[in-house]
């Protein structure tokens, strides 16, 4: 059975020829003034108000909303371009259960965004595979959708740009863009060992932005190691106090989300070409 066709109805022509000019000058007016969403929507709408015996305000409410509408969807998308979000993870696909450390009642209050609100920082400390970068990205990606700019970078990629900035004659420029998001993700500090000029680029990011905007950071360090990551445990030690002062830490704990899918692959395997669950002798 053929499906059936889709049939756009058009909007009823306007009775006489004033009507006709007069339509088509407010479609020029909202063009003109770039409300070009607005313009599409107006035969539709018009075709709603009378099938509906809409009042004025409300056409011109049901009208202005569609605009409103797709100008926060394009404002969104392109704040989610900005923020170079490595994944589309989401804070609502977080497996709590399998990161029984994590208290879903702190990630829902992180979620409002209240704590950008008051420059409070983020970190998010423990082995890998417990799922930091995932929180990292899903709180990202809800400041973007509260309307905060975000950016997320890893810390190494932080360091080779500000390196290269340093060597451009940019590196003011770069400070500032640094410090322009209303929250920044630096991811994986730690998983790579930082040069001195590295640690001070880190630290000058981190002092600019201090009590000022947000910074969410993982690392699988523990704090008191930070002083061998950076090779220098004074800047060790002022970064963490700009950092802590005004923070929230998430310690993760427990078996790496990928380990987890290894044995699960594993077991499954094992079921097809032995019929038992059990480890192979």
């Amino acid at each position: 059975m053929p499906a059936p066709k889709t049939i756009t109805k058009a909007a009823p022509a306007p009775a006489t020829p004033a009507q006709a000019s007069l339509y088509q000058q407010l479609r020029g007016h909202l063009t003109a003034l770039k409300l070009h969403d607005a313009a599409e929507a107006l035969p539709a709408v018009l075709d709603a108000a009378a099938a509906e015996g809409l009042t004025l305000t409300a056409a011109l409410e049901r009208l202005f909303s569609i605009e409103v509408s797709a100008t926060e969807a394009r404002r969104l998308a392109g704040r989610l371009r900005f923020a170079s979000l490595p994944t589309g993870a989401t804070l609502e696909d977080f497996d709590y259960d399998a990161a029984a450390a994590v208290d879903p009642k702190l990630i829902a209050e992180l979620a409002t965004c209240r704590y950008l609100a008051n420059a409070t920082n983020v970190l998010l400390i423990g082995p890998p595979g417990l799922g930091k970068t995932h929180l990292a990205v899903g709180l990202a990606r809800k400041a973007a959708e509260t309307g905060y700019r975000a950016y997320f970078t890893t810390a190494a990629d932080l360091a080779a740009r500000c390196h290269r900035a340093a060597i451009e004659g940019r590196w003011a420029t770069t400070m500032r863009f640094f410090n322009g998001p209303g929250l920044l993700v630096i991811d994986e500090l730690g998983y790579l060992p930082l040069p001195a000029e590295a640690a001070s680029a880190l630290f000058q990011v981190i002092s600019q932005r201090y009590l000022k905007t947000s910074i969410i950071l993982t690392s699988n360090r523990g704090v008191g190691s930070w002083g061998e990551i950076l090779g220098d445990t004074t800047v060790a030690a002022a970064l963490l106090d700009r950092l802590l002062h005004r923070s929230v830490v998430l310690t993760l704990d427990g078996d790496s989300y990928r380990l987890r899918d290894h044995h699960a692959r594993a077991d499954a395997l094992r079921a097809t070409t032995t019929g038992t669950r059990h480890p192979l002798r």
